[in-house]
């Protein structure tokens, strides 16, 4: 394992339930990394994304995540895997029935905040880092998609955590919208946080070049950017 590496797989098998998804995984993610992962729909992308925050159990292999070691986790240890972690949802997932403030707040009191000048601090700081800092008090249904994945985005930075995941978040948005939301993302990566990213979207990646690893065959391999501009209509 590389010293400066916040995730670590090795010789790892990924399962949905009894079926086998992926096998020989093998691959890092530095701690100020972009990596896009790609492949068709059902190769294992969502998997290894469920693997890496622990929703899908490791069962074979090993694999070092924020210092967690997922083959030997507890579950207890899972909620604090997670801060280390910041998700970010293709359907956005935010509380309808309240406001972006309070959308924020629940996940703060969530994880054990308790002071209420520092939450309100800390949500007026993740929430100019995504522009969005006059919108606090804005309802979801009030917000473009693209503000609703801003929120989706700030939201993931509360608890300052080592990575980013990203399933998919451009899927529901327009293309310009979309190049407003991977500047964000890549600005994260700049800050020095990892962000690993599943996409279809090559039109973007062409844009903003990155380390990409393909999905495909059961197996999952590093792709070069010409294979990658090659391929567009692989999906």
């Amino acid at each position: 394992m590389l010293i400066d590496s916040v995730i670590s797989f090795s010789d790892v098998s990924i399962y949905q339930e009894d079926h086998l998804v992926l096998w020989d995984v093998n691959f890092e993610v530095r701690k100020n990394e972009f990596v896009y992962l790609i492949g068709k729909v059902g190769s294992g992308k969502s998997s290894i994304i469920k693997t890496i925050n622990a929703e899908i159990p490791l069962r074979k292999g090993e694999a070092i995540v924020a210092d967690f070691k997922l083959q030997d986790i507890k579950r207890k240890q899972i909620p604090l895997l997670r801060r280390k972690l910041g998700i970010v949802f293709q359907d956005f997932q935010l509380l309808t029935d309240r406001s972006v403030y309070e959308n924020l707040n629940f996940v703060l009191a969530a994880t054990g905040w308790k002071v209420k000048n520092e939450i309100q601090s800390r949500i007026e700081e993740v929430l100019a880092k995504v522009s969005l800092e006059y919108e606090g008090h804005k309802m979801p249904h009030q917000l473009s998609g693209g503000e609703q994945q801003r929120v989706v985005i700030a939201r993931a930075l509360l608890n300052d955590p080592d990575v980013i995941l990203a399933d998919e978040p451009t899927g529901n948005l327009d293309p310009e919208t979309s190049e407003g939301i991977m500047k964000i993302l890549h600005g994260i990566q700049e800050s020095g946080r990892a962000v690993v990213m599943a996409t279809h979207n090559y039109l973007l990646m062409k844009k903003f070049p990155a380390r990409t690893l393909r999905c495909e065959g059961g197996k999952i391999s590093e792709v070069k950017e010409s294979e990658i501009v090659f391929n567009e209509s692989m999906d």
